[in-house]
């Protein structure tokens, strides 16, 4: 469904994040200008592994679930991308198909650029190409720092790693108690087994043991990060 106005909330996700905030004002105004806006429904697709690079996008709302599909049929879930984060421009500079398939996962809203306003922007604004590289350079050392923890830190590092990043992307505070912090993703352990490359049943005993310990707390709507600092200490021990 097609809305072509975004919500005072989800400007504020786009002008917040942390690569669109580091352009200048005259940048930001002339991508938005030529943006345009999609809604999604929780699970619809976005985009399919196989399709032409059309658009240059970011998330306002909501979360993007990018993910492959194994030889078995399996869906396997790579990674969320949250609101404020821009991607697609990879398969559009290099002109080759997309990747991987993209769901939207929960009520999601994606603000668009075309390929060819994107062209354009690029040919008035040459700051717009330094800002993609530092934008792919981060990209890079992600990558290179995920393929490292999986070959060097154990299970329980990953997830206390992962559990961190997601607080900083969807932690919601807890009105009961200001040291909790809900992860707001709703996440089923399938797909945070899958997000480490481990299985749901290793997931499922260390997460039973960060709530033994008072790192977390699991509920049927979720996960709580009771103790911050715990699961800071957790990855500095392996780290």
């Amino acid at each position: 469904m097609d809305d072509p106005i975004l919500t005072i909330e989800e400007r504020a996700a786009i002008n917040a994040g942390r690569w669109f905030s580091s352009l200048s004002p005259s940048l930001r105004h002339d991508i938005l200008r030529c943006a345009y806006v999609k809604r999604y429904k929780d699970g619809e697709l976005i985009v399919a592994r196989g399709d032409p690079p059309e658009e240059w996008v970011a998330c306002a709302r909501g979360a993007v679930r990018v993910s492959s599909t194994s030889i078995t049929g399996k869906q396997v879930t790579l990674t969320y991308v949250e609101p404020g984060v821009w991607f697609g421009d990879v398969a559009i500079f290099d002109g080759d198909r997309r990747t991987h398939d993209a769901y939207a996962h929960g009520d999601t809203t994606m603000v668009c650029v075309s390929r060819g306003d994107l062209r354009k922007i690029l040919a008035q604004h040459t700051e717009l190409y330094e800002a993609l590289l530092r934008l792919h350079a981060r990209r890079i050392r992600q990558l290179y720092g995920l393929v490292e923890d999986l070959n060097t830190l154990p299970l329980r590092a990953r997830l206390a790693k992962q559990l961190m990043h997601l607080i900083r992307s969807y932690g919601v505070p807890s009105l009961a108690d200001g040291r909790e912090v809900r992860i707001g993703l709703q996440l089923a352990q399938e797909e945070l087994a899958q997000l480490l490359g481990a299985s749901r049943q290793r997931v499922n005993q260390e997460l039973k043991a960060m709530e033994r310990d008072d790192v977390i707390r699991i509920e049927p709507g979720g996960l709580v990060v009771r103790n911050r600092d715990a699961l800071a200490r957790i990855v500095e021990a392996d780290d």
